[in-house]
């Protein structure tokens, strides 16, 4: 069994690889899979496992725990493991840092499916959260959308943005810390939010038509980083359906009859397998990122390809 650490993840990754590794597993057989979460919003037990025919399969486990981003210095919210089972013994071959896998799949996840349902000519980019979502979700669509000029960063406390700011304008992005979260929503074309909101931060009487909105911290029927506006009259996507309806972001819309179920046009696998997807300008797309242990085995597959451990092994023939 291999320990691979987030040193050896991130040696070997880099966005047009992890996207077309994403784009790559949505093009093959749809995943069997379960999960549980135990706990509140203090302190929980996170799990997920899967089986994709063919490709292999794994199994995430985490512990999740908010008050840790307070403590002097920070600790990581979430501490979890990826594991990965041999495609032909189903041993478990390989054990990834969990977290370093979270951040890359995550944004991957969320870059993929807009490069298809944003506008290609979207200028400016709202990040909600200051965590390493958040920051990854910032690359991933820098690199997606070349013509964004300017990034506007919001988190409640907004002193955790400072050191992201700094890394942007070390890079020659314009880039700004921004309180006036309905001001800037307005301004956005593209908005992603990484946060464990309870309450709505995004009001959809602020977002302009031809936005796109990228749901991705709510992961719990209490969870919800949008309000119901938000999605009224949107074109609404999901990445995966069941995971998608276990969260407050899809349970509260269509609980309050705001959305109807049949309204959730399509999933993630067939978005990467239309040969064209039409929008028009004018479109409102939200789409929920509520993650999957498929897509963190697809990313885990790929680090161990990189890494040229698996030797046939942990990948399908």
């Amino acid at each position: 069994m291999q320990i691979i650490s987030a040193q050896q993840i991130r040696s070997v990754l880099h966005w047009d690889g992890v996207l077309n590794a994403m784009r790559d597993g949505h093009l093959g057989p749809r995943p069997m899979g379960d999960g549980y979460y135990v706990g509140d919003d203090a302190f929980g037990l996170f799990s997920r496992g899967v089986i994709v025919p063919g490709r292999g399969a794994g199994f995430k486990l985490a512990s999740i725990h908010p008050a840790n981003s307070f403590a002097s210095p920070p600790l990581p919210m979430e501490q979890a493991l990826f594991l990965v089972l041999d495609e032909r013994t189903k041993g478990i071959a390989a054990v990834l840092d969990g977290p370093e896998i979270t951040r890359w799949k995550t944004a991957a996840d969320s870059a993929l499916a807009a490069s298809i349902l944003s506008r290609k000519d979207s200028e400016v980019l709202l990040v909600l959260g200051s965590g390493p979502v958040a920051r990854a979700l910032t690359d991933a669509y820098l690199h997606i959308r070349p013509s964004i000029r300017e990034v506007l960063l919001w988190n409640r406390t907004s002193s955790k943005l400072v050191s992201a700011r700094k890394d942007l304008e070390a890079r020659n992005i314009q880039v700004r810390i921004v309180d006036d979260l309905d001001a800037a929503v307005g301004r956005a074309d593209i908005i992603t939010a990484a946060t464990s909101a309870t309450t709505p931060v995004i009001r959809g009487a602020c977002v302009r038509p031809g936005t796109h909105v990228d749901l991705v911290g709510g992961y719990r029927p209490d969870m919800q980083e949008a309000d119901c506006e938000v999605f009224r009259g949107a074109r609404v996507f999901v990445d995966d359906r069941s995971n998608a309806a276990a969260s407050g972001d899809i349970q509260i819309p269509l609980r309050e009859q705001v959305i109807r179920t049949d309204q959730m046009e399509t999933d993630l696998f067939d978005l990467c397998q239309m040969p064209a997807f039409r929008r028009s300008p004018e479109d409102r797309t939200v789409y929920k990122n509520a993650g999957g242990a498929h897509l963190d085995l697809f990313v885990s597959q790929y680090v161990a390809d990189k890494l040229d451990l698996h030797q046939g092994a942990l990948l399908s023939n």
